[in-house]
């Protein structure tokens, strides 16, 4: 195999005599006449497509039928008057054979005159090698690009983790396993659309730049407009203006989008990640928890997912309360002083951090010490009303709302209530996230005067659930970090 190339990600930048020689062979294509970024190629099939059509083909037979691929020039073997050659797309990769008898001696030069990495179309007839390999005779060819970098070393690939999300195109062609990743994100997120549209959902858009951020406990990016002189947020959740598609009678909408959150990075944490929320008048979070389970089995079953999680119905479930104090013993039902809850916890020996809230504890209790022993779909049910501020109450237990999230593998993702539809305890919660906004919350809900003016329209019965994409799709494809899973990752200098 002709090897010209080496690995960015370990050696830094292309040694400047290999960038000149392939500009140099740049320079006399285009001396002899040849365009080397032409407009197009038409009549491409997909290689995983043409080798599919040959599934039967025995070892040693041949056909007649005739293909067009094209891809990357990925690896050379033999010279003189026969040669093979791998070419690579999104879908996989295929052996071409190349003749003297077949392309004449000049065209048979300009193919192994290419170099690895270069983009080429192909026109051949398919044949099974006496190895067994499906392989393309070529019968005629063009160069596409012409790469003017060398691709990483084809047998270790991009390996250093820095550069591959640096420069995810690099990664993306060097390596199969990630172009793989995110082929099946692209599969998840179609067969949640497929399920929602068959379910008479409608999929809708609603502004990323608002006036006033809301629907989530987190803290904006703030932007400036100029023609309007006036600062807006980047938003954090699309859930207030998706109920106020409901007053207005799209009884079933959702929406797929990127959000914004100015927060910290983790494993689990982007600045900016992809979610899907979801409502529908006359449910509730029950009816919703169902919807969510029967989603999962659908989109696992069409992507084909086969690792150690279980998506089938019915999911274990377990409510706050009870999980908070199973595992740490600390009941928070009786304890809705934050100090209270405080001397709770320490009673346990458990660390309180002195300037949390009281929500900001509970939260600590469930992140630190419910969700990593989550590791098959659970749901978590019945939280308390203080950190819920956009959920109905719940109609037998006082002091909570109806409202679950499920968890997986070690993480939250998702996040669903019974909508709360009374505007008068909407107001009430929003003075409440005030006060707490006051005492140093800085995720607290601001005051948003624009949607309970929309309740008071009145607001069908609902039920509604958020969850993350990036976090689904870093389950689903084995992926330790949502880095992994977003094509192109914040990264610190």
């Amino acid at each position: 195999m002709v090897d010209d190339g080496r690995d960015p990600g370990r050696q830094g930048e292309d040694p400047p005599d290999v960038f000149a020689a392939r500009r140099q062979k740049l320079e006399a294509l285009r001396d002899a006449g040849t365009e080397p970024f032409p407009y197009g190629f038409a009549g491409v099939e997909p290689i995983d497509a043409v080798r599919g059509a040959h599934e039967a083909l025995m070892p040693g037979e041949e056909t007649r039928v005739a293909h067009r691929v094209a891809g990357r020039l990925s690896a050379r073997r033999g010279q003189g008057k026969m040669a093979f050659l791998d070419l690579v797309d999104r879908s996989g990769s295929i052996q071409l054979q190349a003749r003297v008898d077949d392309l004449g001696s000049e065209r048979m030069h300009s193919l192994l005159e290419l170099d690895l990495g270069d983009l080429i179309g192909v026109d051949g007839v398919a044949l099974r090698s006496r190895r067994g390999e499906l392989t393309l005779r070529v019968t005629g060819f063009a160069l596409l690009a012409k790469s003017l970098r060398p691709p990483p070393e084809k047998h270790h690939g991009l390996t250093d983790t820095e550069t591959r999300l640096r420069h995810r195109e690099v990664d993306l062609l060097s390596n199969a396993h990630t172009r793989a990743v995110f082929i099946t994100r692209a599969r998840m997120v179609t067969a949640i659309r497929r399920y929602l549209d068959t379910e008479g959902f409608i999929e809708v858009e609603t502004p990323v730049l608002q006036p006033l951020y809301g629907g989530a406990a987190a803290r904006p990016f703030i932007t400036h407009h100029n023609a309007l002189d006036r600062d807006l947020y980047l938003r954090i959740a699309p859930e207030l203006y998706l109920k106020r598609l409901l007053v207005g009678g799209l009884e079933r909408v959702y929406e797929i989008g990127r959000l914004f959150r100015n927060e910290g990075l983790s494993p689990k944490h982007n600045p900016e990640f992809t979610s899907i929320e979801y409502y529908e008048a006359y449910a509730d979070y029950l009816g919703v928890a169902a919807r969510l389970e029967e989603l999962m089995r659908r989109v696992t079953e069409e992507i084909g997912y086969d690792g150690p999680l279980d998506f089938q119905r019915p999911w274990h479930r377990e409510t706050v309360a009870g999980a908070i104090q199973q595992r740490t013993g600390v009941d928070i039902r009786p304890s809705r002083d934050r100090d209270e809850l405080a001397r709770a916890m320490r009673d346990a020996g458990l660390q309180v951090p002195e300037t949390d809230t009281w929500p900001q504890l509970v939260d600590e209790l469930v992140s630190k010490h419910v969700e990593p022993t989550l590791i098959q779909p659970t749901m978590l049910f019945d939280y308390p009303v203080e950190i819920s501020p956009l959920a109905k109450r719940h109609r037998s237990e006082e002091g909570m709302v109806e409202r679950f999230e499920a968890f997986m593998a070690g993480m939250e993702i998702a996040n669903a209530f019974t909508e709360l539809n009374d505007p008068d305890d909407q107001r009430r919660r929003f003075e409440q996230q005030r006060a707490l906004a006051a005492g140093g919350d800085e995720e607290a809900q601001p005051y948003d005067e624009a949607y309970i003016e929309a309740l008071e329209y009145g607001m069908p019965p609902a039920g509604g659930i958020g969850f993350g994409i990036d976090r689904l799709a870093m389950i689903l494809t084995g992926q330790r970090t949502i880095r992994e899973v977003v094509l192109f990752p914040a990264m610190r200098d």
